[in-house]
């Protein structure tokens, strides 16, 4: 999620006058780990956003399917250029 800049330096400014971390985040109901963030940074500027992995082409698996039935979902992951999670 992306705050405003002026809503980041609000909350800093709380911190600088006193206000405990998590105090501030429980008040601006934003996650402790967000702040340390914001505070170990030179600039509040958003940072851009990680590629996110595409999705694979339904009519792609369906014909890879078809054709390897039997193969692994890691196997097949690396062949069509997916990565999965392990969890």
């Amino acid at each position: 999620m992306h705050y405003p800049i002026t809503f980041r330096r609000k909350v800093l400014a709380h911190i600088e006058e006193g206000m405990s971390k998590r105090e501030a985040a429980r008040l601006f109901k934003v996650s402790p780990q967000t702040l340390y963030n914001w505070l170990s940074r030179e600039d509040l500027k958003p940072t851009l956003a990680k590629e996110r992995h595409r999705k694979i082409d339904k009519d792609r698996l369906r014909a890879h399917v078809k054709a390897h039935p039997h193969m692994l979902l890691r196997e097949r992951a690396r062949i069509l250029g997916n990565i999965f999670s392990k969890h």
